[in-house]
């Protein structure tokens, strides 16, 4: 067990996928307290965002399986924490099953990632939320390398001192708690929905009801670019990461 208040490992986490589903990718960064850093990447040829988002938390968990002490991971999916932290409970009394009785996606991948969490121990695992595409430094570098493997691009990964690490890791916001929604959540899934989802294509930005028409827009569209929002101001920091003004919408 951690000592009262040891510093704690500290993660961040981001999953993509180009397609949703297609190919995709996940990043991981890892700054532990005698203060080296650790990125770590990944991606498979086709597969889904959440599933990328679930993998990122996988691989940091089991990378420290070997390091004592509390473990804070940050993340901008708010289906892996509310699911870890909330859903799984009722998806297992129920047979993994969800409310309305269909089986829950990505079962195998839960199911990784509840046993290192449990075997980390009661309390040793804090969960964070961030906000993607706000300026958090650390969850701008995940989702950069998680891109890059969802695009197999080569990406230079960091692995030395924190002194030398050319990013802000340790700047924290915060906040880092899981916003409330109006948006009700899928019983089928087990997904909070989305606020909105947004894309750009050929430089023109637009907002869309459903991933579905998302989809439509950037599909076969060299450079696109596209991100669900779960907030007004999620989506406002996607925007702005973009280089787009919420007025373009």
């Amino acid at each position: 067990m951690s000592q009262p208040h040891a510093q704690p490992i500290v993660v961040f986490t981001d999953g993509a996928a180009k397609g949703n589903p297609g190919p995709g990718g996940w990043g991981v960064i890892i700054v532990t307290p005698d203060g080296h850093v650790t990125e770590l990447g990944g991606g498979a040829t086709h597969t889904t965002n959440n599933q990328m988002e679930l993998s990122g938390p996988i691989a940091a968990l089991r990378h420290v399986q070997g390091t004592s002490g509390a473990v804070a991971i940050h993340t901008d999916s708010t289906y892996v924490i509310k699911g870890i932290r909330e859903w799984i409970w009722a998806w297992r009394r129920r047979g993994w099953k969800t409310a309305d009785g269909g089986d829950v996606l990505n079962r195998e991948l839960w199911e990784n990632l509840a046993s290192l969490v449990a075997a980390r121990g009661k309390g040793e695992i804090e969960w964070h939320y961030v906000r993607g595409h706000s300026g958090i430094p650390g969850n701008e570098r995940v989702d950069e390398i998680a891109n890059a493997f969802a695009l197999k691009r080569h990406e230079p990964l960091y692995d030395g001192p924190l002194l030398r690490y050319p990013i802000a890791v340790l700047d924290l916001p915060d906040d880092t708690s899981v916003p409330q929604r109006t948006a009700g959540t899928s019983s089928r899934t087990g997904k909070v929905a989305a606020y909105s989802y947004l894309s750009v294509v050929d430089g023109k930005p637009m907002r869309h009801a459903t991933w579905a028409e998302c989809e439509r827009r950037v599909k076969g569209r060299s450079g696109a670019k596209f991100k669900k929002a779960m907030s007004a101001a999620d989506e406002a920091g996607i925007l702005r990461g973009w280089g787009v003004g919420i007025e373009d919408v």
